[in-house]
């Protein structure tokens, strides 16, 4: 049993197969804990091979194995639950670098819940309570936390800014319209929002009209441009007639030949393909030209919208436009995996390898990662032998210790395909997902980091989506790749 005091680490005690604190713990003949459920739902797969073996060490058994509970490792994860939700709730209140913290709260401080405008403060649950009890503090205007509060209040006359000033284009309080912007144009802030936001709707149905008219430009132009190439070979055919007959000796077969050779069809196709004058793309220039800047902050202010109105791949060829050679960073891998084949290719061991000490190595976890950081469109493929799991992270992970922050898919930092049973699971923020797809032993990953779009696919004769993402990625990617025992995985440049 564990003490009071005791550390106990997490990942000791989770099923290697759900990779969850394990439920119901049993134990095979090799020594192995897993789930109940977990393993047996595994041997129930294997039942049709007649062969049992164990997800961990692979060690098989010609009959299924009778499976004996561990009462002593049950009793650990219940004291590790007790111990784990009870630093959960500590955290979950106490206010982090990112959170809003309560104004009131002395020594710990916790997590606000809302900020006041009236009082210019930000409470806890706790605190926040006066406001909604206290008949004078119901009145006061509550908002989400925010760290910016005190730019919601008028620095001069401490009153909030509620009205929008459209000709200083700027927000300001009430008593601001009685003194220093007497006169000017002013509207309630929440109007001139409701404006501007159908502006923004405009502006984003305008980019999709035009982008339409221009698809369909594009379209039409490669017809033309079909029918052109259509000319040209025939005209090429019709010059070859032509040269031969002009080596006919026979003056009979000559003149017999030529009314039907020498014929040309008119020149319908070039005459139809529209181009502009020269001087309309000089007016476009100069236009262009003296709107540079207005034109590279509307770019700036509607980029998120143009990356994902931009078509995405769709094929495989469409895919090779952006392949990528991964390499594996011999600085990142853990001792127990071996590197081969130019340093795309990594096999599990389970011997340490005589790696040089680097604070980029991966400590505890069977991990590694690429040389490559990707900040553009990329595609990969990786061919694996039994378990892995393919992975994308920031290269700020953490590398050292076995917490759940130093392997792929256990924080937000990393996204990561498990391949290691016969159905696929996704792993990011310590978040596991069930995603069904054709086994293959191939998979290959899409990224298109500014659209913020991760893709995995099951690689065989076709390509079959397994999982999309769509978030917003803040630092360059590296890709990853996790090894079980027994296990190897190369990255390979699609062709």
């Amino acid at each position: 049993m564990a003490q009071g005091g005791a550390q106990l680490d997490p990942l000791k005690f989770s099923c290697s197969i759900c990779l969850d604190p394990l439920k119901d713990p049993v134990t095979v003949p090799c020594g192995h804990s897993y789930c109940s459920n977990c393993i047996n739902g595994h041997w129930d797969e294997e039942q049709n091979k007649g062969i049992y073996s164990c997800p961990q060490c692979r060690k098989e058994f010609m009959h299924r194995p009778d499976l004996e509970i561990n009462f002593m490792l049950a009793e650990l994860v219940e004291d590790l639950k007790k111990t784990g939700l009870q630093a959960a709730a500590a955290d979950l209140c106490s206010a982090g670098p990112e959170d809003v913290a309560c104004d009131v709260c002395s020594g710990r401080k916790l997590k606000a819940v809302k900020s006041c405008l009236v009082c210019v403060a930000s409470y806890c649950e706790e605190h926040l309570q006066g406001h909604y009890e206290a008949a004078p503090l119901k009145k006061h205007q509550l908002v989400e936390p925010s760290k910016k509060l005190q730019e919601k209040i008028c620095s001069l006359l401490d009153e909030v800014k509620k009205i929008f000033c459209r000709t200083d284009q700027q927000c300001i309080c009430y008593l601001c319209t009685m003194d220093q912007h007497r006169g000017h144009e002013t509207v309630p802030a929440a109007a001139e929002r409701s404006q501007k936001q159908k502006e923004l709707e405009g502006s984003r149905l305008h980019i999709q009209q035009r982008i339409q008219e221009r698809e369909k430009d594009v379209k039409l132009l490669q017809q033309q441009m079909e029918k052109l190439q259509q000319e040209i070979a025939e005209l090429k055919r019709k010059d070859v007639q032509l040269e031969q007959l002009a080596h006919t000796e026979d003056h009979t077969e000559f003149l017999h030949s030529y009314t039907s050779v020498s014929a040309l069809s008119e020149p319908t196709h070039s005459s139809s393909i529209q181009t502009a004058p020269l001087r309309y793309f000089e007016d476009v220039a100069a236009v262009v030209s003296e709107n540079r800047e207005k034109f590279q902050d509307f770019l700036r202010e509607n980029e998120e919208e143009m990356l994902l109105l931009q078509p995405q791949p769709e094929s495989r060829a469409d895919f090779l436009q952006y392949s990528q050679q991964i390499t594996l960073d011999p600085n990142s891998v853990n001792r127990e995996l071996k590197l081969s084949d130019g340093d795309r290719k990594v096999t599990c061991t389970e011997e340490d390898q005589p790696y040089s000490d680097h604070p980029d190595r991966f400590t505890e976890y069977r991990q590694v990662l690429s040389r490559e950081s990707l900040t553009g469109r990329s595609y990969w493929e990786v061919e694996r032998r039994r378990g892995v799991f393919v992975a994308v992270t920031y290269k700020n992970i953490s590398r050292a210790g076995r917490e759940k922050e130093c392997v792929f898919g256990g924080d937000d930092k990393s996204w990561a395909l498990d391949c290691v049973s016969d159905t696929f699971s996704f792993y990011h923020n310590n978040i596991h997902t069930p995603v069904s797809g054709p086994w293959s032993s191939r998979v290959g990953v899409y990224l298109d980091h500014r659209a913020g779009i991760l893709s995995f696919y099951s690689v065989s004769e076709t390509m079959t989506l397994l999982l999309r993402v769509q978030t917003s990625f803040t630092q360059p990617l590296h890709a990853g790749v996790y090894v079980c025992p027994g296990s190897s995985a190369e990255f390979l440049k699609p062709e």
